[in-house]
This record gives structure tokens, sequence and C-alpha cells, in this order.
């Protein structure tokens, strides 16, 4: 009878410390590597087209951090934090990690933390969601994102996006199906959403353009609701919508 292998990303803008970890998988012969990415933008459009059942992930990432990432994340995937700074070992339990590994990161340890993954894993096996039945045309990342919302993960359809709203160290998700606040900054979503789909608007709000019913000068109408154009924003905004 075989063993079981297990499907293994990689996540690390150092090329260096994804050669440490490439050689510490092949030492194991139940993991094996699905693949490499080098921020996390390309790790959602990924797992939507290859099964990961443990992820190896940088906080410190451009653009996006693995904190923020994780949060986005269906729980079944076994993260194991890969990182030279200690100061967010608190916050990683916060979004249920399987371990943090400090780099230089040694081999005993790794083995340690792979083992703790394995264990959780071995119930169920590796569970993701399958890849979206409808994509968005022209859409840069998949058609939903799973976002935590208290003690579950909330699966939210781009598509159903009303506006996004800024609150502090919150964002609220207006859908057609009702809000959904999360703990994200408006510009980490910002940046993990469709060009294509979203604009922003005000230094507050960030707008899914399919549901615009009318625009001014200083405000649009989506839905029954009226929000403002920024300042900031106006001259970007204004181009744009006359350009769709």
């Amino acid at each position: 009878m075989s063993l079981p292998r297990y499907n293994c990303l990689l996540v690390d803008d150092e090329p260096p410390a994804r050669e440490v970890l490439k050689r510490y998988l092949h030492k194991m012969p139940m993991l094996q590597l699905a693949g490499e990415c080098a921020n996390a933008l390309q790790v959602i459009p990924f797992l939507h087209a290859h099964p990961v059942d443990i992820m190896f992930l940088d906080i410190q990432l451009p653009q996006l951090s693995g904190l923020e990432l994780v949060r986005t994340l269906p729980q079944p995937i076994k993260i194991i934090f890969t990182t030279a700074f200690s100061e967010h070992a608190l916050e990683s339990y916060d979004v249920a990690a399987t371990d943090y590994l400090l780099k230089p990161i040694r081999f005993e340890r790794f083995v340690t933390a792979v083992h703790k993954a394995l264990v959780a894993l071995a119930p169920t096996g590796p569970v993701l969601p399958p890849p979206p039945a409808r994509p968005l045309a022209g859409a840069e990342t998949a058609a939903f994102l799973y976002f935590r919302v208290e003690r579950k993960m909330v699966k939210v359809l781009l598509p159903d996006i009303l506006f996004i709203e800024s609150l502090k160290d919150y964002v609220k998700l207006v859908t057609v199906n009702g809000p959904v606040v999360t703990k994200h900054s408006l510009a980490a979503l910002e940046a993990m959403l469709p060009a294509s789909g979203f604009l922003r608007i005000h230094r507050s709000f960030l707008l899914a353009t399919a549901h615009l019913r009318s625009y001014s000068a200083t405000h649009v109408q989506v839905a029954d609701t009226e929000l403002p154009i920024g300042k900031l924003y106006q001259r970007e905004v204004l181009k744009r919508l006359a350009d769709s």
C-alpha cells in the first residue's frame, strides 16, 4: 500500500528562501511540490487550478501580506508561516495557522511543523474549493473569495458585491445577500480584486462597477445607496466611468 502524498505550495518573494524549503521538501517522501508563488496575489488563482494541502507562507510579502491572504482562504489548507519576524506569532494563532517557523529554518524544526500539518490532515485529507464554474469575463482573480467572519469562513461571490466600505481595521462587503464584515484593510482587498470590475472612489469606498446605477461629479448611486466620490479620486473615477 503506497503512502499518501501531500501537495505543498511555497509562497515567498525571496528565491533563496524557497530553495531552502524545496531542499527540505525533497527529503520527505510524503511531500511533493505543487508550485511556487513570489507574492500573495498569485496564490488565489493557483489554488483554483491546483490541489494544495500545505502552504509554506512568508508574512512580509509585497502588496498583500501573508496574514491578510490567510484571512481569505478556506480553513482545510494547512498554513505554516515562514518568516524572519517573531512579532507576528500571536496573530498567526488568531488565523489558526498550523505552525510558525522563524528564518533561518532548521530542518528539524521544519519536520516538526510538517508532522503537525499531517496529523491535522489525516482524518479528512485535502479539501479545496473547485475552480469557479462561472468565471468573470476578463477577471484577474477567481470569481469568489473566502473571508473569515468570527469563527467561520464565508464564501463571497465577486459578482454579488455591491460596494466595500472601510471600517478602520475592518471592511464591510455590502452584497446582494447582505453585509459581510471581516478584518482587512481596504487597500489590501483592492489589490486582490479584479481592477476591471472594481473602482476605488473614496478612501473609504470601493465600488463594484457592474452595480452602478448612476453617477454625478460628486456621488455614485449603487442599488439604493449613494456613495461619495473623494476629491483625490474624482478625476480618475470620472474618466473611468466615462470610458466604460
